[in-house]
């Protein structure tokens, strides 16, 4: 496949947002997502307006689900979303719930193993169940909490290539990585590159950073994209 870029809208202003997503549009993002804080602001209505405003584009709803799956996919499918987040910790149940809803609304699911104490298992587990996708995530709070009391913060690359190897659905790394990382994933077999905090998005005040954003986007998706195909 070819390599994918995607931002994550980790915003709370909707106009900021679609701006936002504007701006990444021209510089040759790929995919959009409606952040979890922009899920929780504005709900499906905020993955509504990003439909509206651009009807061609691929729009990931990262809903973090944990239970009432089918439902939650429903409201995001319907509401314009291509792709749903569903977790790898959450119950079997739930996760079958997604896939089943994926299939009943033309979704795809990704499976985020956020905070598994396996995370190569519960990226197996999360293919075994039927996602389309594998988001493997170190958490925002597990980071900063971490370097807070001066212990190593881990990084999602810390284990890639034991994802990448463990499962034949794409995978995407998430969670901290500095821009020179975020490009050289797709060396690790990771196609599905995901921007956000802190490379384009204030992660402290959930808003877009200060800065020529569009300049490094689009250098960014220059480099991503001149990888070409692979598996």
């Amino acid at each position: 496949m070819r390599p994918i870029v995607q931002i994550s809208l980790d915003i709370v202003d909707l106009d900021e947002a679609l701006e936002t997503a504007a701006m990444a549009l021209r510089a040759g993002v790929d995919w959009l997502e409606a952040g979890t804080p922009l899920i929780l602001a504005e709900g499906m209505h905020g993955v509504r307006a990003l439909r509206e405003r651009f009807p061609e584009t691929p729009i990931v709803a990262d809903l973090k689900t944990m239970d009432g799956g089918w439902l939650e996919a429903e409201l995001m499918a319907k509401a314009g979303a291509t792709h749903v987040v569903v977790m790898a910790r959450a119950h079997e149940e739930t996760i079958k719930c997604v896939v089943q809803a994926g299939q009943d609304f033309g979704v795809r699911v990704m499976g985020d193993n956020l905070a598994c104490e396996d995370m190569v298992a519960g990226a197996k587990r999360l293919e075994d169940l039927g996602c389309d996708y594998v988001i493997h995530h170190v958490g925002y709070d597990e980071r900063r909490g971490l370097a807070a009391r001066g212990k190593p913060k881990p990084s999602p690359l810390d284990q890639l290539r034991a994802v990448v190897e463990a499962v034949s659905v794409p995978v995407q790394a998430v969670g901290g990585l500095t821009l020179e990382q975020a490009i050289h994933t797709p060396e690790y077999g990771a196609p599905l590159v995901v921007l956000g905090a802190p490379l384009t998005i204030d992660a402290d005040a959930f808003k877009t950073a200060s800065g020529d954003v569009e300049s490094s986007l689009r250098l960014i998706c220059e480099k991503v994209h001149a990888y070409g195909d692979f598996r």
